[in-house]
């Protein structure tokens, strides 16, 4: 670290970065985090965090104890311009171990992951320290930044610019976003000491005026209305005015008070890269999207997840520099996806006169009569779900489409040695995963493998059945049979039969290489194990 200040300097501290502080935190990795604030913003932006995010926090200890304060599995009602319910949308299932759907206070959270920070001796937190100058070389990027003492210099390997749709670490590396901002504006109002007792999102589509409603805790409530092209925003955004939209939700009561009203533009936009040499951009600096499908902070969560571990490989000497040019190709794409489907999102809220109102109504309810339509809808399958073709997956072009290459891996609960259940995550940690379906998978690896696998930390991790379900073909209890002195393999009960399932359901994927954010990078049968496993780790090795 000689001439260096840190491994990795990251540019803003709201979720998104410090999520990644704390990412890179937990995996050793020194850094030092650059807010210009000096307090975290005392009302919520964000107001959903989906399962894959709280799969992230789950990581580094904080998922509990941010559901424990969230309200968990919200349902959402969308609704027509006659207010009757068009879908009632309410996912129960849980394949990467976590609620779905979760409404946060967004300050609560921030809070939560600085204090969580301070846990890390390499991790420095620079709270009113605005960056103003960012110098890019061959061996490293320096900051300048502004503080209340002065001036302040920061050398650091690698920068990542998370702060915020006017990022000024974007602008420094001249890095433009592609896309649009749509021409309409939404007011957004806040209220506190909500009194209305409707526990789910709603959504009232309509030709006049689109508005959402969402319930948060605390007892706040958030309230959005579409302004009309005939309206003065400053006109709408009055008090007396706001108190006249909600007053229609408190029909029989007071309205609760605003504690926020401001009125946004949405927009539609993705960096043209998110990548400039030695700099990265992630959340809101990378893509902008419209608020309809809640989808802004949870997509740069699944930023900083995929660059982390890879960040963490590099500057711990794990792996090659180039693995990080990965990260524009893996998430990029994705990225425009949600951003596209989120914008759709939004049409759909406001049909363009009566007519297509009343088609598109019929065309819902027509689609939920069909079982495996109706389906779709309440399990809120119509959600993106990332899937990485290029980058550090082996086999995902000739991947067929039920294939999990490149997408995140289900995380059941399983049942230790020690008999405690626990997630699949917990047992995998942060690090390479080799997950074996069928009995004895890890004898067919060769010792030059295995020891490359345990260089880069990997863990190999046998399922096995439970206990009462004895077989012929069942590893005996204290391990498999003749495996060689120098393969060290974690046995897991697969305790709800969800790894059984995903053999049954394709019998060739013996073997998963699972990466350290939980995306699958390469499957096989067994006995090619050695060759696909190999070909993975030249991928990540100098």
């Amino acid at each position: 670290m000689e001439g260096f200040d840190c491994d990795v300097a990251v540019v803003g501290a709201g979720p998104v970065g410090a999520v990644l502080a704390n990412l890179l935190g937990h995996a050793g990795v020194t850094v030092v985090v650059l807010e210009a604030a000096g307090n975290v913003i005392g009302h919520p932006r964000a107001v959903g965090i989906d399962d894959e995010a709280i799969r992230t926090l789950q990581s580094f200890g904080l998922a509990q104890v941010v559901l424990d304060n969230s309200l968990t599995n919200v349902p959402i009602r969308y609704h027509d311009s006659a207010g009757r319910v068009l879908a009632h949308v309410a996912p129960t299932g849980r394949p990467y171990g976590w609620p779905r759907r979760n409404l946060f206070y967004q300050p609560f959270l921030e809070e939560c992951l600085r204090e969580h920070l301070a846990r890390y001796d390499s991790v420095d937190l620079r709270l009113g320290s605005r960056v103003t100058a960012l110098d890019q070389d061959s061996g490293g990027v320096t900051l300048r930044a502004r503080t209340d003492d002065g001036e302040a210099t920061v050398r650091a390997r690698y920068v990542v610019g998370t702060d915020g749709g006017r990022s000024y670490v974007r602008e420094a590396v001249g890095i433009s976003l592609r896309g649009d901002t749509a021409p309409v504006k939404w007011l957004v109002v806040d209220v506190e000491k909500d009194t209305w007792d409707a526990p789910y999102s709603a959504v009232y589509t309509s030709p006049e005026r689109p508005s959402m409603t969402i319930p948060l805790p605390f007892g706040y409530r958030r309230f959005e209305f579409q302004i009309r092209d005939d309206e003065d925003p400053a006109t709408v955004s009055r008090p007396d005015t706001v108190t006249s939209l909600l007053k229609r939700f408190y029909p029989g009561s007071q309205v609760p008070p605003v504690v926020r009203s401001d009125v946004y533009w949405h927009h539609s936009r993705t960096a043209a890269s998110f990548q400039a040499g030695r700099v990265f951009l992630a959340g809101d600096a990378a893509h902008l999207q419209p608020p309809f499908f809640g989808q802004g902070m949870n997509s740069g969560i699944r930023d900083v997840t995929n660059l982390a571990w890879k960040l963490a490989l590099v500057t711990g000497g794990q792996a090659a520099p180039r693995i990080l040019d990965t990260y524009d190709a893996e998430r990029r794409r994705n990225a425009e996806v949600m951003v596209a489907f989120a914008t759709r999102m939004g049409r759909m809220y406001k049909a363009r006169n009566r007519f297509t109102d009343r088609l598109r109504n019929a065309a819902f309810r027509g689609a939920q009569k069909v079982p495996g339509a109706r389906d779709y809808i309440l399990q809120m399958k119509y959600k993106p779900i990332p899937r990485y073709t290029e980058g550090l997956v082996i086999g995902a072009d000739g991947a067929d489409r039920t294939s999990l290459v490149g997408r995140a891996f289900p995380q059941p609960t399983v049942r230790t040695a020690e008999g405690e259940g626990t997630r699949l995550d917990d047992v995998l940690g942060p690090r390479v995963g080799v997950l074996g379906l069928v009995p004895d998978f890890a004898a067919s690896i060769s010792d030059r493998t295995a020891e490359r696998l345990r260089a880069h930390g990997g863990v190999l991790v046998q399922s096995v059945p439970a206990p009462v379900y004895q077989r012929g073909m069942s590893p005996p209890a204290d391990g498999p049979a003749d495996m060689p002195a120098n393969r060290e393999v974690v046995e897991v009960v697969d305790v709800d039969g969800a790894l059984r399932d995903l053999l049954l359901a394709r019998p060739a994927d013996e073997v998963y290489v699972v990466r350290p954010d939980r995306y699958v990078g390469a499957v096989c049968r067994a006995a090619d194990l050695d060759r696909v496993l190999g070909h993975f780790l030249s991928a990540l090795e100098p």
